[in-house]
């Protein structure tokens, strides 16, 4: 056979391969969707495509997860929601694509390993201001009240800096002068935890930009 025609049929069947490989990549991805939709379905209204609160609790149920669970939170963000206690159509796609997760027992499987991303330094931040947003039920609201951010704290902070938390909501829960807290209030107080030692504060600085709500805080941690 002539050098060319081995070539060209070499290249026919490699190309045949490759076109049998990606049918079937793509067949496997649309029963993985099919899935995916089948199991948003079992706890959505089918007419408006969105998963309601009392549906959300249902999927926690079967999680075996607390609705108040940080994970449900670490699932949200992974999805993107918009609407605190709803789950779109296009969110659930987005974020069990991304899990690899279209049965409830791979749901399950995969929230450890979420929380295992979520809680690496160079991801955290962006959870950590997602959850600020979530809360925000209002379209024009930018701020949230004290009671809902002590919960917050806690859930959102609480294990990586349980004494720090404990100790600021008492602040926060004692003082006047605040009734509301804004996204740069929120993310000071995780660059706070993140870089001052506690309880010493030894190397906090007072001329440092912290926003004041803080150095108030440090002022009632002294005065104690």
């Amino acid at each position: 056979m002539p050098r060319n025609s081995r070539s060209s049929t070499c290249r026919k069947a490699i190309n045949s391969s490759a076109d049998l490989f990606h049918s079937a990549t793509g067949k496997a991805a649309d029963k993985e969707l099919d899935r995916i939709d089948q199991l948003f379905y079992s706890y959505a209204s089918n007419s408006s495509e969105i998963m309601y609160p009392e549906g959300i609790e249902s999927l926690c149920s079967d999680l075996e997860v607390d609705h108040t669970d940080v994970r449900i939170l670490m699932l949200a963000w992974k999805m993107q929601a918009e609407k605190q206690g709803f789950f779109t159509m296009d969110e659930w796609r987005k974020g069990l694509k991304a899990l690899r997760a279209d049965t409830i027992s791979k749901l399950q499987k995969a929230l450890p390993e979420l929380e295992n991303e979520v809680r690496r330094p160079s991801v955290f931040p962006d959870f950590y201001s997602y959850a600020f947003r979530y809360c925000l039920s209002e379209e024009k609201q930018k701020s949230i009240d004290i009671e809902s951010i002590c919960v917050m704290l806690d859930l959102v902070l609480g294990s990586q800096f349980r004494p720090q938390v404990d100790s600021f909501v008492q602040y926060l829960k004692s003082q006047n002068d605040y009734k509301v807290i804004n996204m740069d209030q929120w993310m000071g107080f995780y660059h706070f935890w993140n870089e001052i030692t506690f309880p010493s504060l030894s190397n906090y600085d007072p001329n440092s930009a912290w926003p004041l709500i803080l150095d108030n805080y440090v002022e009632w941690l002294n005065s104690e």
